[in-house]
């Protein structure tokens, strides 16, 4: 944990003084903060990796067993206040760690949705903030309805994300897919040919017509009164794949225990979540680990 820790603060430290726009704004004359923006990102990175899901806990851990690699710790309110204004920062090195390993290249991603719930109660969803944002869905893998949003995901075979959006319940997905592939245009860029997977939501004469305009081929089963479609037998084993990235992302990041309350607080939790499992791929891609997507050496 303390070797990707140290990686990633000096990889981001690198990215950050290339692009200092990509830091959170603050006044040019004032009190430099003692936490430098490289160290909050490897510090988010590893309060999800050890799974604590509240701010105190994870910063009275830190303050008796982490001292070494951060000297200072701002308290929890200082601690939140600083991550919620380094979402985009975040958001972007999600992009930047991806395309630092040899996964990218690969020529077939995966694409699906998962729910984000953002509390269950009547009186919650009446109240809440994210009114307006977070809404009623009903996620057909797992035969139940829902209140929050939806964590729309592109990624490698091997759990790399490539292109991430966090949407509201009911959100197309199809229209998510082709935006997302719109602001990352580095997700198709040099590619002669790439396949893209999904499920039977991914559907449409129009929308594979625009798809395939972008050099894309999608490969999805067939819905029912379609005839067969090509690549049929690879779907059962690769649903799976993308079923399991998801599983990491929820049992092992505690993605579902965000504990957002608001619209920037649920995004920079679930995006934490996501640079998360980004860096650990990252680590483990450079540190030439046969399994890419495996957290065990970082829950610990």
């Amino acid at each position: 944990m303390d070797t990707l820790a140290t990686a990633l603060y000096a990889r981001t430290d690198d990215v950050l003084k290339a692009s200092p726009q990509l830091m959170p704004w603050r006044p040019e004359v004032g009190i430099e903060p003692q936490l430098s923006d490289a160290e909050l990102v490897a510090l988010a990175v590893m309060q999800a990796l050890l799974g604590y899901t509240s701010e105190a806990r994870w910063l009275r851990h830190a303050r008796k067993h982490l001292r070494h690699l951060f000297p200072y710790l701002p308290r929890q309110p200082g601690y939140n206040k600083r991550l919620r204004k380094a979402a985009g920062t975040v958001s972007v090195l999600i992009g930047v760690l991806a395309r630092d390993t040899s996964l990218w290249s690969d020529d077939v991603r995966v694409v699906d949705s998962t729910p984000v719930e953002c509390g269950r109660s009547r009186e919650t969803a009446r109240r809440s903030e994210l009114a307006g944002w977070a809404g009623y869905g009903y996620c057909a893998s797992h035969s139940r309805y829902f209140r929050g949003l939806r964590l729309h995901l592109i990624a490698t075979l091997h759990g790399l994300p490539a292109g991430v959006a966090l949407t509201g319940a009911k959100a197309d997905e199809r229209q998510v897919l082709l935006c997302i592939l719109a602001a990352g245009p580095q997700l198709t860029a040099g590619r002669v040919r790439q396949l893209i997977i999904g499920d039977k939501n991914y559907f449409g004469a129009d929308f594979e017509a625009e798809l395939a305009a972008g050099g894309l081929t999608l490969l999805r089963p067939a819905r029912k009164g379609e005839p067969q479609r090509p690549g049929s037998r690879y779907f059962k084993p690769l649903r799976q794949t993308v079923e399991s990235i998801f599983d990491t992302c929820k049992d092992q990041t505690d993605l579902e225990r965000h504990g957002g309350r608001t619209p920037q607080g649920v995004l920079v939790r679930v995006m934490q979540r996501v640079l998360a499992l980004t860096a650990a791929i990252w680590h483990n891609d450079r540190t030439g680990q046969p399994v890419k997507r495996s957290l065990i050496a970082y829950d610990h």
